[in-house]
């Protein structure tokens, strides 16, 4: 039905989108979002809603491209000539492929960290506040460690971009 030409070009298309709305998400929200919506609404009760609902609405996309990404990215390992067999590491290309790979488990991990621990102890503290019984510097410390994942996830992002492009010159 279809040649391997067109799987691979149908993969590559729906990597390289999943791959700009995953990293490139993050990427925006790191550098541009976050700080601009913190420094415009400085501690209003605004500020808790906004970042909680542009979080939601991140999220779902986010794990969407992650599954997307890893089903083409097997699909274009496999039909790479440099791919040798799992845990074959005899050529350049397969260990940086390892050190993507290590990149994204990272970024898989830190994600996981904060849809399951940050986000849900932030969306907790933020409703508390917006009904005036929460405490903004149990908030202020959620933020700090969400930032901090967040800027990891954005690195580690960028490093997988850095071996994918390294990876395609092999």
């Amino acid at each position: 039905m279809f040649q391997t030409d067109q799987i691979l070009a149908i993969s590559l298309f729906f990597h390289l989108l999943a791959t700009v709305i995953w990293v490139g998400g993050l990427i925006l929200t790191t550098i541009m979002i976050w700080p601009e919506v913190r420094r415009t609404l400085q501690n209003k009760p605004e500020l808790y809603t906004m970042t909680n609902r542009l979080r939601k609405r991140f999220t779902p996309l986010g794990n969407l491209s992650l599954a997307v990404l890893i089903f083409t990215g097997l699909v274009q390992m496999s039909l790479d000539e440099n791919y040798k067999g799992f845990m074959d590491f005899s050529n350049t290309w397969s260990v940086v492929i390892l050190l993507k790979h290590v990149a994204i488990i990272g970024m898989i991990a830190s994600g996981a960290i904060l849809q399951y621990g940050i986000f849900p102890a932030l969306d907790r503290t933020s409703l508390m506040i917006e009904r005036n019984k929460g405490d903004t510097a149990t908030w202020e410390s959620l933020r700090r460690r969400e930032t901090l994942l967040t800027w990891a996830n954005a690195l580690l992002g960028i490093a997988v971009l850095a071996f994918s492009a390294w990876a395609g010159v092999l």
